[in-house]
């Protein structure tokens, strides 16, 4: 859905943005546990948004374990559940989306390791300051179960449109992944409340090397369709 490499065709698109919430960490020595509640927001064809589909946001919800290699990185080991769905019917603009009228919808389960850098140098509160930012990246892999629904595709709209009707024929005989790679990156905010336990904020991106990740690709891409109006960029 977001091609970056046209030589390679590698794609890469957002798979979520969480922002996380009540986040509960407790510092043993040189681990750390914690609990994080947010949501999930799908971002890629079925959404005109650059930024994702606001409109159909799903919960999400993880837990991690970190280990502490000094006061300025961590490495945090993440396991995520949540949920991803897209609809064009949630948009009234540009028209053809109603006609059009793809959706879907997939359960994520997601493992990944994180390398985080706390920017001031203050993991487990060392410089006593309350607020601490920081940024993470990392590699893991997303378990999905995609369902794509297209019954609603309105084919008198789309008549002429040959290359969406021959791209949807393609991609109905293309099955979904169930397992992906992704990159997360991201950045977040610490409040201690003490040495020991603190909460954080934070939101995270996810790219992916798929492109059915919603079960849509050639009878939605702008580079088949011809739609102009089709959004084909990463925004982070």
């Amino acid at each position: 859905m977001r091609t970056i490499s046209q030589s390679t065709l590698l794609t890469v698109f957002i798979i979520t943005i969480g922002t996380q919430y009540a986040n509960a960490q407790v510092n043993l020595s040189k681990w750390q546990i914690g609990v994080n509640g947010g949501v999930m927001i799908y971002q890629g064809d079925l959404t005109p948004e650059d930024l994702g589909s606001y409109r159909t946001m799903q919960p999400t919800a993880s837990i991690y374990v970190s280990r502490v290699i000094n006061r300025c990185f961590l490495l945090r080991t993440n396991l995520a559940l949540g949920r991803l769905k897209g609809d064009d019917a949630k948009y009234d603009l540009p028209l053809w989306r109603k006609e059009r009228n793809y959706n879907f919808t997939s359960p994520v389960g997601e493992i990944s390791e994180l390398l985080v850098w706390n920017i001031a140098g203050n993991n487990g509160n060392q410089l006593g300051q309350r607020f601490s930012p920081y940024m993470f990246a990392g590699v893991g892999v997303s378990f999905l179960k995609v369902s794509r629904d297209y019954s609603q595709f309105n084919t008198h709209y789309f008549a002429t449109a040959t290359n969406i009707l021959n791209g949807l024929n393609a991609d109905i005989q293309h099955q979904p992944p169930h397992a992906t790679l992704v990159l997360p990156v991201g950045l977040g905010m610490e409040y201690y409340l003490s040495p020991k336990l603190s909460l954080t904020a934070e939101t995270s991106l996810r790219y992916t090397f798929t492109d059915y990740l919603d079960g849509f690709s050639l009878g939605a891409n702008r580079r088949f369709t011809g739609l102009g109006a089709v959004t084909n960029w990463i925004a982070l």
